[in-house]
Protein backbone atom coordinates (compact mmCIF):
# COMPACT_ATOMS: atom_id res chain seq x y z
CA UNK A 1 0.00 0.00 0.00
CA UNK A 2 2.88 2.38 0.73
CA UNK A 3 4.03 1.94 -2.89
CA UNK A 4 0.66 3.01 -4.35
CA UNK A 5 -0.88 6.43 -4.99
CA UNK A 6 -4.54 6.40 -3.96
CA UNK A 7 -7.44 8.64 -4.87
CA UNK A 8 -9.01 8.00 -1.46
CA UNK A 9 -7.50 6.88 1.86
CA UNK A 10 -10.17 5.97 4.41
CA UNK A 11 -9.41 5.97 8.14
CA UNK A 12 -11.76 3.57 9.95
CA UNK A 13 -13.13 0.12 9.15
CA UNK A 14 -16.58 0.37 10.70
CA UNK A 15 -19.72 0.59 8.58
CA UNK A 16 -19.12 4.24 7.58
CA UNK A 17 -15.62 3.51 6.29
CA UNK A 18 -16.72 0.20 4.77
CA UNK A 19 -19.65 1.79 2.92
CA UNK A 20 -17.39 4.61 1.69
CA UNK A 21 -14.80 2.14 0.39
CA UNK A 22 -17.51 0.09 -1.33
CA UNK A 23 -19.13 3.14 -2.95
CA UNK A 24 -15.85 4.73 -4.06
CA UNK A 25 -14.53 1.47 -5.52
CA UNK A 26 -17.71 0.91 -7.49
CA UNK A 27 -17.28 4.42 -8.92
CA UNK A 28 -13.78 3.59 -10.16
CA UNK A 29 -11.63 5.30 -7.52
CA UNK A 30 -8.43 3.72 -6.22
CA UNK A 31 -9.14 3.20 -2.53
CA UNK A 32 -7.17 2.31 0.60
CA UNK A 33 -8.92 1.57 3.92
CA UNK A 34 -7.06 1.41 7.25
CA UNK A 35 -8.48 0.13 10.56
CA UNK A 36 -6.55 0.24 13.84
CA UNK A 37 -8.27 -2.82 15.29
CA UNK A 38 -10.39 -5.39 13.46
CA UNK A 39 -13.06 -4.43 10.94
CA UNK A 40 -16.43 -3.68 12.61
CA UNK A 41 -14.95 -4.16 16.09
CA UNK A 42 -16.61 -1.21 17.86
CA UNK A 43 -19.85 0.72 17.26
CA UNK A 44 -20.71 -1.29 14.16
CA UNK A 45 -20.96 -4.58 16.07
CA UNK A 46 -22.20 -2.96 19.30
CA UNK A 47 -25.56 -1.93 17.86
CA UNK A 48 -29.11 -3.14 18.56
CA UNK A 49 -28.95 -5.02 15.21
CA UNK A 50 -31.77 -2.84 13.86
CA UNK A 51 -32.24 -1.25 10.45
CA UNK A 52 -35.03 1.15 11.24
CA UNK A 53 -36.59 4.48 10.47
CA UNK A 54 -36.37 5.82 14.00
CA UNK A 55 -39.98 6.21 15.06
CA UNK A 56 -39.04 8.34 18.07
CA UNK A 57 -37.27 10.89 15.85
CA UNK A 58 -40.75 11.95 14.72
CA UNK A 59 -41.27 13.38 18.21
CA UNK A 60 -38.24 15.64 17.62
CA UNK A 61 -39.69 16.73 14.27
CA UNK A 62 -36.79 15.14 12.33
CA UNK A 63 -38.96 14.15 9.37
CA UNK A 64 -36.06 14.37 6.92
CA UNK A 65 -33.97 11.93 8.98
CA UNK A 66 -36.91 9.52 9.33
CA UNK A 67 -37.62 9.59 5.60
CA UNK A 68 -33.93 9.05 4.80
CA UNK A 69 -33.80 6.13 7.24
CA UNK A 70 -36.92 4.49 5.85
CA UNK A 71 -35.61 4.73 2.29
CA UNK A 72 -32.27 3.27 3.36
CA UNK A 73 -34.05 0.46 5.22
CA UNK A 74 -35.62 -0.63 1.92
CA UNK A 75 -32.27 -0.37 0.10
CA UNK A 76 -30.54 -2.59 2.67
CA UNK A 77 -33.33 -5.17 2.31
CA UNK A 78 -32.75 -5.20 -1.43
CA UNK A 79 -28.94 -5.26 -1.55
CA UNK A 80 -28.41 -7.54 1.49
CA UNK A 81 -31.38 -9.95 1.41
CA UNK A 82 -29.60 -12.60 3.51
CA UNK A 83 -28.77 -10.09 6.23
CA UNK A 84 -31.73 -7.71 6.63
CA UNK A 85 -35.15 -9.07 7.58
CA UNK A 86 -38.59 -7.68 8.54
CA UNK A 87 -39.36 -7.51 12.25
CA UNK A 88 -42.78 -6.73 13.80
CA UNK A 89 -42.77 -4.39 16.81
CA UNK A 90 -45.42 -4.15 19.54
CA UNK A 91 -45.91 -0.80 21.30
CA UNK A 92 -48.37 -0.80 24.21
CA UNK A 93 -50.73 2.16 24.55
CA UNK A 94 -51.66 3.69 27.89
CA UNK A 95 -54.52 6.08 28.64
CA UNK A 96 -55.82 8.45 26.00
CA UNK A 97 -53.16 11.14 26.02
CA UNK A 98 -49.66 11.25 24.47
CA UNK A 99 -49.15 7.52 25.09
CA UNK A 100 -52.63 6.60 23.95
CA UNK A 101 -53.81 4.93 20.73
CA UNK A 102 -54.93 8.13 18.99
CA UNK A 103 -51.60 9.99 19.21
CA UNK A 104 -49.54 6.87 18.55
CA UNK A 105 -51.84 5.93 15.66
CA UNK A 106 -51.27 9.33 14.05
CA UNK A 107 -47.51 8.94 14.47
CA UNK A 108 -47.54 5.46 12.93
CA UNK A 109 -49.74 6.64 10.07
CA UNK A 110 -47.13 9.31 9.32
CA UNK A 111 -44.37 6.67 9.65
CA UNK A 112 -46.15 4.49 7.07
CA UNK A 113 -46.70 7.49 4.82
CA UNK A 114 -43.00 8.37 4.94
CA UNK A 115 -42.18 4.76 3.99
CA UNK A 116 -44.45 4.81 0.92
CA UNK A 117 -41.79 2.90 -1.05
CA UNK A 118 -41.23 0.22 1.59
CA UNK A 119 -42.53 -2.59 -0.60
CA UNK A 120 -40.58 -1.75 -3.74
CA UNK A 121 -38.78 -5.05 -3.21
CA UNK A 122 -37.99 -8.07 -5.36
CA UNK A 123 -38.55 -10.57 -2.52
CA UNK A 124 -42.19 -10.73 -1.40
CA UNK A 125 -41.11 -12.15 1.98
CA UNK A 126 -39.39 -8.85 2.73
CA UNK A 127 -42.50 -6.70 2.32
CA UNK A 128 -43.66 -4.75 5.36
CA UNK A 129 -47.38 -4.37 6.21
CA UNK A 130 -48.79 -1.12 7.56
CA UNK A 131 -49.43 -0.68 11.29
CA UNK A 132 -52.50 -2.08 13.02
CA UNK A 133 -54.11 -1.79 16.44
CA UNK A 134 -54.56 -4.58 19.01
CA UNK A 135 -57.16 -4.69 21.78
CA UNK A 136 -56.04 -4.78 25.42
CA UNK A 137 -56.81 -8.50 25.60
CA UNK A 138 -54.86 -9.39 22.48
CA UNK A 139 -51.95 -7.22 23.61
CA UNK A 140 -51.75 -9.14 26.90
CA UNK A 141 -52.08 -12.47 25.09
CA UNK A 142 -49.09 -11.50 22.96
CA UNK A 143 -47.05 -9.88 25.76
CA UNK A 144 -48.21 -11.04 29.21
CA UNK A 145 -45.41 -9.11 30.95
CA UNK A 146 -46.82 -5.68 30.02
CA UNK A 147 -47.65 -3.20 32.79
CA UNK A 148 -51.45 -3.47 33.15
CA UNK A 149 -52.30 -0.20 34.90
CA UNK A 150 -53.87 2.12 32.32
CA UNK A 151 -53.22 -0.28 29.41
CA UNK A 152 -55.61 0.44 26.53
CA UNK A 153 -54.15 -1.92 23.90
CA UNK A 154 -51.15 -1.94 21.59
CA UNK A 155 -49.97 -1.13 18.09
CA UNK A 156 -48.01 -3.39 15.76
CA UNK A 157 -45.70 -1.80 13.20
CA UNK A 158 -42.75 -3.11 11.16
CA UNK A 159 -39.05 -2.33 10.88
CA UNK A 160 -36.04 -4.54 10.08
CA UNK A 161 -33.12 -6.19 11.82
CA UNK A 162 -29.72 -7.53 10.77
CA UNK A 163 -28.67 -11.11 11.23
CA UNK A 164 -25.04 -10.07 11.87
CA UNK A 165 -24.06 -6.37 11.51
CA UNK A 166 -20.33 -7.11 11.71
CA UNK A 167 -20.62 -9.51 8.76
CA UNK A 168 -22.64 -7.03 6.72
CA UNK A 169 -19.89 -4.47 7.32
CA UNK A 170 -17.27 -7.00 6.23
CA UNK A 171 -19.26 -7.74 3.08
CA UNK A 172 -19.14 -4.05 2.12
CA UNK A 173 -15.36 -4.21 2.57
CA UNK A 174 -15.11 -7.44 0.56
CA UNK A 175 -17.18 -5.81 -2.18
CA UNK A 176 -14.73 -2.90 -2.22
CA UNK A 177 -11.77 -5.28 -2.46
CA UNK A 178 -13.45 -7.12 -5.33
CA UNK A 179 -13.47 -3.79 -7.20
CA UNK A 180 -9.81 -3.00 -6.51
CA UNK A 181 -9.62 -1.51 -3.01
CA UNK A 182 -6.69 -2.32 -0.71
CA UNK A 183 -7.60 -2.76 2.95
CA UNK A 184 -5.73 -3.45 6.18
CA UNK A 185 -6.89 -4.16 9.71
CA UNK A 186 -4.60 -3.73 12.73
CA UNK A 187 -3.12 -0.71 10.96
CA UNK A 188 -3.34 2.39 13.14
CA UNK A 189 -3.22 5.82 11.56
CA UNK A 190 -0.94 7.94 13.76
CA UNK A 191 -0.86 11.19 11.80
CA UNK A 192 -1.31 13.01 8.50
CA UNK A 193 1.27 13.97 5.93
CA UNK A 194 0.79 17.49 4.58
CA UNK A 195 2.27 20.07 2.24
CA UNK A 196 1.77 23.81 1.97
CA UNK A 197 -1.38 24.63 0.01
CA UNK A 198 -1.53 27.34 -2.62
CA UNK A 199 -2.75 30.52 -0.97
CA UNK A 200 -3.43 29.42 2.62
CA UNK A 201 -3.30 26.52 5.03
CA UNK A 202 -2.14 23.02 4.20
CA UNK A 203 -3.12 20.14 1.98
CA UNK A 204 -3.32 16.61 3.37
CA UNK A 205 -1.35 14.25 1.13
CA UNK A 206 -1.73 10.99 3.04
CA UNK A 207 -1.37 9.32 6.42
CA UNK A 208 1.31 7.70 8.55
CA UNK A 209 0.25 4.27 9.75
CA UNK A 210 1.69 1.76 12.19
CA UNK A 211 1.35 -1.95 11.43
CA UNK A 212 0.11 -3.36 14.76
CA UNK A 213 1.37 -6.84 13.81
CA UNK A 214 4.99 -5.97 12.94
CA UNK A 215 5.39 -2.55 14.57
CA UNK A 216 6.63 -1.05 11.29
CA UNK A 217 5.52 2.46 10.25
CA UNK A 218 4.49 3.32 6.70
CA UNK A 219 3.27 6.34 4.75
CA UNK A 220 0.17 5.85 2.59
CA UNK A 221 -0.38 8.53 -0.03
CA UNK A 222 -3.85 9.74 -1.01
CA UNK A 223 -5.24 12.74 -2.87
CA UNK A 224 -8.18 12.83 -0.47
CA UNK A 225 -8.31 11.39 3.07
CA UNK A 226 -11.64 10.44 4.67
CA UNK A 227 -11.92 10.39 8.44
CA UNK A 228 -14.52 7.68 9.17
CA UNK A 229 -13.25 6.80 12.64
CA UNK A 230 -16.64 6.81 14.40
CA UNK A 231 -16.18 7.47 18.14
CA UNK A 232 -12.53 8.30 17.43
CA UNK A 233 -13.36 10.83 14.67
CA UNK A 234 -12.61 13.91 16.79
CA UNK A 235 -9.31 12.39 17.93
CA UNK A 236 -8.44 11.81 14.28
CA UNK A 237 -9.41 15.39 13.44
CA UNK A 238 -7.13 16.59 16.23
CA UNK A 239 -4.14 15.00 14.45
CA UNK A 240 -4.64 17.59 11.72
CA UNK A 241 -5.90 20.48 13.85
CA UNK A 242 -5.50 20.75 17.63
CA UNK A 243 -8.78 22.67 17.86
CA UNK A 244 -11.10 21.06 15.30
CA UNK A 245 -14.29 22.92 14.48
CA UNK A 246 -16.46 19.85 15.18
CA UNK A 247 -16.96 18.07 18.51
CA UNK A 248 -18.51 14.72 19.34
CA UNK A 249 -20.74 13.57 22.15
CA UNK A 250 -20.00 9.90 22.84
CA UNK A 251 -23.09 8.07 24.03
CA UNK A 252 -22.64 4.65 25.64
CA UNK A 253 -25.30 2.04 25.01
CA UNK A 254 -25.29 -1.37 26.65
CA UNK A 255 -27.32 -4.42 25.64
CA UNK A 256 -28.07 -7.63 27.46
CA UNK A 257 -28.93 -10.98 25.90
CA UNK A 258 -31.29 -13.39 27.63
CA UNK A 259 -33.63 -16.27 26.88
CA UNK A 260 -36.44 -15.97 24.33
CA UNK A 261 -38.94 -13.54 25.87
CA UNK A 262 -41.18 -12.31 23.07
CA UNK A 263 -41.33 -14.96 20.35
CA UNK A 264 -41.32 -13.46 16.86
CA UNK A 265 -42.28 -9.92 17.95
CA UNK A 266 -40.04 -7.14 19.21
CA UNK A 267 -41.31 -4.77 21.88
CA UNK A 268 -40.80 -1.02 22.16
CA UNK A 269 -41.25 -0.18 25.85
CA UNK A 270 -41.22 3.06 27.82
CA UNK A 271 -39.83 3.00 31.35
CA UNK A 272 -40.64 5.73 33.86
CA UNK A 273 -37.09 5.62 35.23
CA UNK A 274 -34.93 5.19 32.14
CA UNK A 275 -36.47 6.19 28.82
CA UNK A 276 -37.39 3.67 26.14
CA UNK A 277 -35.82 0.31 25.34
CA UNK A 278 -36.34 -2.52 22.87
CA UNK A 279 -36.91 -6.22 23.51
CA UNK A 280 -35.73 -7.86 20.29
CA UNK A 281 -35.87 -11.52 19.22
CA UNK A 282 -32.53 -12.52 17.68
CA UNK A 283 -31.34 -15.96 16.61
CA UNK A 284 -33.51 -17.78 19.17
CA UNK A 285 -32.62 -15.45 22.05
CA UNK A 286 -33.60 -11.92 23.10
CA UNK A 287 -31.58 -8.72 22.98
CA UNK A 288 -32.69 -5.97 25.35
CA UNK A 289 -31.27 -2.52 24.72
CA UNK A 290 -30.21 0.11 24.91
CA UNK A 291 -29.01 2.60 27.50
CA UNK A 292 -28.00 6.12 26.52
CA UNK A 293 -25.43 7.87 28.72
CA UNK A 294 -22.61 10.25 27.87
CA UNK A 295 -19.26 8.42 27.87
CA UNK A 296 -16.32 10.67 28.69
CA UNK A 297 -13.52 8.10 28.92
CA UNK A 298 -11.27 6.92 26.10
CA UNK A 299 -13.35 4.89 23.60
CA UNK A 300 -10.72 2.14 23.83
CA UNK A 301 -11.69 1.66 27.49
CA UNK A 302 -15.33 0.83 26.77
CA UNK A 303 -16.86 -2.14 28.57
CA UNK A 304 -19.85 -3.25 30.62
CA UNK A 305 -19.73 -3.09 34.42
CA UNK A 306 -21.87 -5.06 36.86
CA UNK A 307 -23.46 -1.75 37.85
CA UNK A 308 -24.38 -1.10 34.20
CA UNK A 309 -26.24 -4.42 34.12
CA UNK A 310 -27.85 -3.90 37.52
CA UNK A 311 -29.07 -0.40 36.62
CA UNK A 312 -30.41 -1.52 33.25
CA UNK A 313 -32.25 -4.51 34.73
CA UNK A 314 -34.01 -2.07 37.08
CA UNK A 315 -35.16 -0.06 34.04
CA UNK A 316 -36.30 -3.19 32.17
CA UNK A 317 -38.25 -4.54 35.15
CA UNK A 318 -39.88 -1.15 35.61
CA UNK A 319 -41.03 -1.10 31.98
CA UNK A 320 -42.03 -4.78 31.93
CA UNK A 321 -42.87 -5.65 35.55
CA UNK A 322 -44.03 -9.15 34.59
CA UNK A 323 -40.53 -10.21 33.51
CA UNK A 324 -38.79 -10.20 36.92
CA UNK A 325 -35.40 -10.47 35.22
CA UNK A 326 -32.43 -11.20 37.48
CA UNK A 327 -28.67 -11.04 36.93
CA UNK A 328 -28.53 -14.81 36.39
CA UNK A 329 -30.93 -14.42 33.45
CA UNK A 330 -28.30 -12.39 31.56
CA UNK A 331 -26.52 -14.81 29.21
CA UNK A 332 -24.36 -12.18 27.52
CA UNK A 333 -23.88 -8.40 27.33
CA UNK A 334 -22.08 -5.91 25.13
CA UNK A 335 -21.64 -2.18 24.69
CA UNK A 336 -21.26 0.30 21.88
CA UNK A 337 -20.60 4.03 21.55
CA UNK A 338 -22.77 6.25 19.39
CA UNK A 339 -20.72 9.14 17.98
CA UNK A 340 -23.17 12.06 17.97
CA UNK A 341 -22.44 15.42 16.36
CA UNK A 342 -22.27 17.95 19.20
CA UNK A 343 -24.51 20.85 18.25
CA UNK A 344 -24.49 22.22 21.81
CA UNK A 345 -23.07 25.74 21.99
CA UNK A 346 -20.10 26.28 24.30
CA UNK A 347 -22.35 28.03 26.80
CA UNK A 348 -25.40 25.86 27.25
CA UNK A 349 -28.58 27.94 27.64
CA UNK A 350 -30.75 27.10 30.63
CA UNK A 351 -27.93 25.79 32.78
CA UNK A 352 -28.95 26.12 36.40
CA UNK A 353 -26.87 27.81 39.08
CA UNK A 354 -23.92 25.63 40.06
CA UNK A 355 -24.51 23.16 37.23
CA UNK A 356 -21.76 22.72 34.67
CA UNK A 357 -22.30 22.80 30.91
CA UNK A 358 -21.00 19.23 30.78
CA UNK A 359 -23.69 18.11 33.24
CA UNK A 360 -26.38 19.85 31.20
CA UNK A 361 -25.03 18.20 28.07
CA UNK A 362 -25.24 14.80 29.78
CA UNK A 363 -28.94 15.25 30.35
CA UNK A 364 -29.56 15.66 26.65
CA UNK A 365 -27.57 12.84 25.00
CA UNK A 366 -30.79 10.82 24.66
CA UNK A 367 -32.37 13.61 22.61
CA UNK A 368 -29.27 14.48 20.57
CA UNK A 369 -29.87 14.10 16.86
CA UNK A 370 -28.71 10.95 15.07
CA UNK A 371 -28.22 12.97 11.89
CA UNK A 372 -24.81 12.73 10.25
CA UNK A 373 -22.53 15.42 8.88
CA UNK A 374 -20.06 15.36 6.01
CA UNK A 375 -17.49 17.98 6.97
CA UNK A 376 -15.03 19.48 4.50
CA UNK A 377 -12.06 20.82 6.48
CA UNK A 378 -10.95 23.23 3.73
CA UNK A 379 -13.34 26.20 4.19
CA UNK A 380 -13.19 26.58 8.01
CA UNK A 381 -9.96 24.86 9.06
CA UNK A 382 -7.85 25.67 5.95
CA UNK A 383 -7.00 21.98 5.62
CA UNK A 384 -7.60 20.78 2.09
CA UNK A 385 -7.89 17.13 1.10
CA UNK A 386 -9.52 16.03 4.38
CA UNK A 387 -13.19 15.04 4.78
CA UNK A 388 -14.72 13.88 8.06
CA UNK A 389 -17.87 11.74 8.17
CA UNK A 390 -19.25 12.19 11.67
CA UNK A 391 -22.35 11.05 13.53
CA UNK A 392 -25.14 9.17 11.84
CA UNK A 393 -26.60 5.72 12.41
CA UNK A 394 -26.18 2.21 11.00
CA UNK A 395 -29.26 2.46 8.82
CA UNK A 396 -28.14 5.60 6.98
CA UNK A 397 -24.44 4.68 6.64
CA UNK A 398 -24.75 3.85 2.93
CA UNK A 399 -26.26 7.26 2.16
CA UNK A 400 -23.66 9.03 4.32
CA UNK A 401 -20.96 7.27 2.28
CA UNK A 402 -22.65 8.39 -0.95
CA UNK A 403 -22.39 12.02 0.20
CA UNK A 404 -18.74 11.56 1.21
CA UNK A 405 -17.81 10.09 -2.17
CA UNK A 406 -19.75 12.81 -4.01
CA UNK A 407 -17.62 15.43 -2.23
CA UNK A 408 -14.40 13.47 -2.79
CA UNK A 409 -15.12 13.21 -6.52
CA UNK A 410 -15.73 16.96 -6.67
CA UNK A 411 -12.34 17.56 -5.03
CA UNK A 412 -10.70 15.14 -7.46
CA UNK A 413 -12.34 16.78 -10.47
CA UNK A 414 -14.09 13.53 -11.41
CA UNK A 415 -17.67 12.47 -11.98
CA UNK A 416 -19.38 9.10 -11.47
CA UNK A 417 -22.82 8.08 -10.25
CA UNK A 418 -23.39 6.17 -7.02
CA UNK A 419 -24.33 2.51 -7.55
CA UNK A 420 -24.56 1.09 -4.04
CA UNK A 421 -28.34 1.61 -3.88
CA UNK A 422 -28.80 -0.98 -6.65
CA UNK A 423 -25.72 -3.24 -6.31
CA UNK A 424 -25.91 -6.34 -4.09
CA UNK A 425 -23.35 -6.48 -1.32
CA UNK A 426 -20.73 -9.24 -1.44
CA UNK A 427 -23.00 -12.27 -0.90
CA UNK A 428 -26.26 -10.45 -1.62
CA UNK A 429 -26.75 -11.60 -5.20
CA UNK A 430 -29.90 -13.71 -4.91
CA UNK A 431 -33.60 -13.39 -5.65
CA UNK A 432 -35.79 -14.84 -2.89
CA UNK A 433 -33.85 -15.78 0.24
CA UNK A 434 -36.12 -18.67 1.22
CA UNK A 435 -35.78 -20.26 -2.22
CA UNK A 436 -32.02 -19.73 -2.22
CA UNK A 437 -31.70 -21.53 1.14
CA UNK A 438 -33.78 -24.48 -0.10
CA UNK A 439 -31.69 -24.82 -3.26
CA UNK A 440 -28.45 -24.55 -1.31
CA UNK A 441 -29.61 -27.31 1.02
CA UNK A 442 -30.29 -29.58 -1.96
CA UNK A 443 -26.95 -28.67 -3.58
CA UNK A 444 -25.09 -29.48 -0.36
CA UNK A 445 -27.12 -32.47 0.78
CA UNK A 446 -23.98 -33.91 2.45
CA UNK A 447 -24.31 -31.17 5.09
CA UNK A 448 -27.09 -30.88 7.67
CA UNK A 449 -29.84 -28.39 6.69
CA UNK A 450 -29.15 -26.12 9.70
CA UNK A 451 -25.47 -25.89 8.74
CA UNK A 452 -26.34 -24.81 5.19
CA UNK A 453 -28.94 -22.31 6.40
CA UNK A 454 -26.39 -20.79 8.79
CA UNK A 455 -23.83 -20.57 5.97
CA UNK A 456 -26.37 -18.69 3.80
CA UNK A 457 -27.19 -16.35 6.68
CA UNK A 458 -23.51 -15.50 7.12
CA UNK A 459 -22.19 -15.62 3.55
CA UNK A 460 -25.25 -15.35 1.30
CA UNK A 461 -24.55 -16.27 -2.30
CA UNK A 462 -20.83 -16.80 -1.52
CA UNK A 463 -21.23 -20.02 0.45
CA UNK A 464 -19.61 -22.13 -2.27
CA UNK A 465 -16.45 -20.03 -1.97
CA UNK A 466 -16.36 -20.71 1.77
CA UNK A 467 -16.92 -24.45 1.37
CA UNK A 468 -14.26 -24.58 -1.38
CA UNK A 469 -11.69 -23.60 1.28
CA UNK A 470 -12.07 -27.14 2.67
CA UNK A 471 -10.51 -28.49 -0.53
CA UNK A 472 -7.55 -26.09 -0.72
CA UNK A 473 -5.26 -28.53 1.06
CA UNK A 474 -5.37 -32.28 0.72
CA UNK A 475 -6.87 -34.29 3.55
CA UNK A 476 -8.61 -31.38 5.33
CA UNK A 477 -12.13 -31.69 3.93
CA UNK A 478 -13.67 -34.17 6.37
CA UNK A 479 -12.32 -32.39 9.44
CA UNK A 480 -13.27 -28.87 8.27
CA UNK A 481 -16.86 -29.79 7.39
CA UNK A 482 -17.59 -30.98 10.94
CA UNK A 483 -19.45 -28.92 13.56
CA UNK A 484 -17.36 -27.23 16.21
CA UNK A 485 -19.97 -28.28 18.80
CA UNK A 486 -22.84 -30.79 18.58
CA UNK A 487 -25.58 -28.16 19.01
CA UNK A 488 -23.96 -25.42 16.92
CA UNK A 489 -24.19 -25.02 13.11
CA UNK A 490 -20.73 -23.39 12.76
CA UNK A 491 -18.19 -25.67 11.05
CA UNK A 492 -14.40 -25.67 10.98
CA UNK A 493 -14.03 -24.42 7.42
CA UNK A 494 -15.51 -21.07 8.49
CA UNK A 495 -12.57 -20.56 10.85
CA UNK A 496 -9.96 -21.46 8.25
CA UNK A 497 -11.71 -19.34 5.60
CA UNK A 498 -11.68 -16.37 8.01
CA UNK A 499 -7.89 -16.61 8.35
CA UNK A 500 -7.03 -17.34 4.72
CA UNK A 501 -9.54 -15.07 3.00
CA UNK A 502 -11.01 -12.60 5.51
CA UNK A 503 -7.92 -11.23 7.28
CA UNK A 504 -8.73 -12.63 10.73
CA UNK A 505 -5.58 -12.05 12.82
CA UNK A 506 -6.75 -12.84 16.35
CA UNK A 507 -9.03 -15.36 18.03
CA UNK A 508 -11.69 -12.80 18.93
CA UNK A 509 -11.88 -11.73 15.26
CA UNK A 510 -13.27 -15.18 14.45
CA UNK A 511 -15.26 -15.79 17.64
CA UNK A 512 -17.12 -12.46 17.49
CA UNK A 513 -16.91 -11.01 13.98
CA UNK A 514 -16.40 -13.78 11.39
CA UNK A 515 -18.58 -16.63 12.70
CA UNK A 516 -20.80 -15.16 15.42
CA UNK A 517 -19.79 -17.99 17.79
CA UNK A 518 -19.48 -15.60 20.72
CA UNK A 519 -22.23 -13.09 19.98
CA UNK A 520 -24.83 -15.05 21.98
CA UNK A 521 -22.56 -15.62 24.97
CA UNK A 522 -19.65 -17.87 25.92
CA UNK A 523 -19.64 -20.84 23.51
CA UNK A 524 -17.62 -22.96 25.96
CA UNK A 525 -13.89 -23.44 26.45
CA UNK A 526 -13.74 -26.57 24.20
CA UNK A 527 -15.16 -24.57 21.24
CA UNK A 528 -12.84 -21.61 21.86
CA UNK A 529 -9.87 -23.99 22.12
CA UNK A 530 -10.82 -25.74 18.85
CA UNK A 531 -11.04 -22.41 17.03
CA UNK A 532 -7.70 -21.30 18.52
CA UNK A 533 -5.99 -24.50 17.40
CA UNK A 534 -7.37 -24.20 13.85
CA UNK A 535 -6.18 -20.58 13.71
CA UNK A 536 -2.87 -21.39 15.35
CA UNK A 537 -2.01 -23.90 12.64
CA UNK A 538 -2.71 -21.27 10.00
CA UNK A 539 -0.87 -18.41 11.71
CA UNK A 540 1.99 -20.30 13.34
CA UNK A 541 1.07 -19.63 16.97
CA UNK A 542 3.25 -21.32 19.57
CA UNK A 543 1.89 -22.54 22.93
CA UNK A 544 2.36 -19.13 24.56
CA UNK A 545 0.56 -17.26 21.75
CA UNK A 546 -2.23 -19.85 21.81
CA UNK A 547 -2.72 -19.46 25.57
CA UNK A 548 -2.66 -15.65 25.31
CA UNK A 549 -5.25 -15.64 22.54
CA UNK A 550 -7.56 -17.94 24.51
CA UNK A 551 -7.27 -16.00 27.78
CA UNK A 552 -7.70 -12.67 25.99
CA UNK A 553 -10.88 -13.87 24.28
CA UNK A 554 -12.35 -15.42 27.44
CA UNK A 555 -11.89 -12.05 29.22
CA UNK A 556 -14.22 -10.42 26.66
CA UNK A 557 -17.12 -12.41 28.17
CA UNK A 558 -16.51 -10.83 31.58
CA UNK A 559 -17.64 -7.48 32.97
CA UNK A 560 -15.02 -4.81 33.65
CA UNK A 561 -14.40 -3.22 37.06
CA UNK A 562 -16.72 -0.29 37.72
CA UNK A 563 -15.45 3.19 38.42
Amino acid sequence: MSATDYDLVIVGGGITGASTAWDASLRGLKVALLEKDDFAHATTSGSSKLVHGGLRYLVNGELKLVRESLRERRIWENVAPHMVHPLPFVIPTYGWGMKGPLVLGLGLALYDLLSFDRNWLSDDDKKLPGFRRLSKGKALDLVPSLRREGLTGAMIYYDCQMFAPERLCLECIEGAVEYGADVANYAEVTGFTTEAAFGRGVKVTGVTVMDEVTGATHTIRGRVVVNAAGPWADKTMAMADETPARRLIRSKGIHIITRDLSGTHALAIQSAIGGHFFVIPWRGYTIIGTTDTVFEDDPDELGVTEKDIEDFLRVVNDGLPGLHLKREDVIHFYAGIRPLVDTTPQEVPGVEQGESAKEAEKKDSYNASRAAEVYDHAPEDAIDGLISAIGGKWTTSRHLAEQVVDLALKKLGKSAKCETQCTPVYGGDMARLKTYVERAQKRHAHLAPDIVENLVNFYGSRIDEVLATADERQGERDVLLKRLAPDNPVIGVQVVHAVRHEMAQHLDDVIFRRTGLGTLGHPGVPVIKQVAELMGRELGWDETALANEISGTVRLFETIPGR
